[in-house]
């Protein structure tokens, strides 16, 4: 991809002291992959994530966003950059 092509995505994902979301860094790294700048927003606690969860409707995070687009977590991430060219 060339600069005027680089796609550009949000992700949330939650990041506590004694625990990683493993979806929420499989994500990072493939929306990397696939050439996307990330605007990676950290859920930093318990209370967060789970206040950011009710607020969008989830059960789980990670939640990506591409343009105006919620993909959803990593394996809708996964079949989402599946079908595109």
């Amino acid at each position: 991809m060339t600069d005027s092509q680089t796609q550009s995505a949000t992700l949330y994902r939650m990041i506590l002291p004694d625990h990683s979301c493993p979806f929420g860094v499989q994500a990072l790294a493939l929306l990397k992959e696939k050439g996307y700048e990330v605007d990676d927003r950290i859920l930093a606690s318990r209370e967060e994530t789970d206040a950011f969860m009710a607020e969008h409707g989830l059960e789980t995070t990670p939640l990506i966003v591409i343009g105006d687009e919620k993909i959803g977590g990593y394996d809708e991430l996964r079949r989402c950059l599946d079908t595109r060219i």
